[in-house]
């Protein structure tokens, strides 16, 4: 059996089902537009009971150390970024999940905030720079807070980074946004700040694995496959 990676380990030794049908439960929550009562559902045909929420820990619990996992073997990313942000409804009140990608659409980075203005866009470019490191460009629709962030940022820099606003040439990180809103939206809102933020990283990475954008695939590895070796 491979190895698994220690902090998976860690974790998967306070949950008492076999680690195929934790990492499958988790892998269907994040990958397709399922509510953890059809997840209940399936597994009960399958001859496994368990409880949805259950499935709802296992996730919580898991898909932080995945997508650590997953960011060591992220690849690389083009310079230049298109960057938007969408709605997520978390208790009831609408919060903001900035996300950018590059011109060929693999995504930068993402950033779940409980507010849309400056602050909040300036921490996520300035988390997507440490992470992905400098843009040369970056396209932005007419927002005036994602401008006002960038020029903090251009403030302390030698050479700025470009910026583009032009809401044509952003549709492309519209579009990418739909992925993401069809998979959240049979969960019908989130119940904590906290767990938004940890399964929209989970859906999130699922959504980086399907565009191809982790390191050290073999040759034929399904979407599945992918996500699995994150364990190891």
């Amino acid at each position: 059996m491979t190895t698994l990676n220690p902090a998976v380990a860690r974790v998967l030794k306070r949950l008492h089902y076999p680690l195929d049908v934790i990492l499958t439960c988790v892998r269907w929550y994040v990958a397709y537009p399922l509510s953890l009562r059809h997840l209940e559902e399936m597994m009960a045909e399958r001859g496994v009971l368990v409880d949805h929420s259950t499935v709802h820990r296992w996730a919580i619990k898991l898909l932080p150390v995945l997508e650590k996992a997953f960011r060591r073997r992220k690849r690389p990313v083009g310079k230049s970024w298109r960057m938007d942000e969408t709605y997520i409804k978390v208790k009831g009140q609408w919060r903001y999940l900035y996300r950018a990608v590059d011109k060929a659409g693999k995504t930068i980075d993402f950033l779940l905030r409980a507010h849309r203005d400056k602050a909040a866009a300036q921490r996520y470019f300035e988390k997507s720079i440490a992470r992905n490191g400098e843009p040369e460009t970056v396209t932005i629709d007419k927002s005036g807070a994602n401008l006002a962030a960038l020029e903090a940022i251009n403030a302390g820099r030698e050479t700025p980074i470009k910026i583009r606003q032009n809401k044509y040439l952003n549709n492309i990180i519209e579009q990418d946004h739909r992925a993401i809103k069809r998979r959240t939206r049979p969960m019908l809102g989130f119940k904590s700040f906290r767990c938004a933020r940890i399964l929209l990283a989970g859906i999130e990475t699922m959504h980086m694995i399907a565009k191809e954008q982790i390191e050290d695939c073999a040759i034929g590895q399904t979407r599945a496959d992918r996500f699995y070796s994150l364990v190891a």
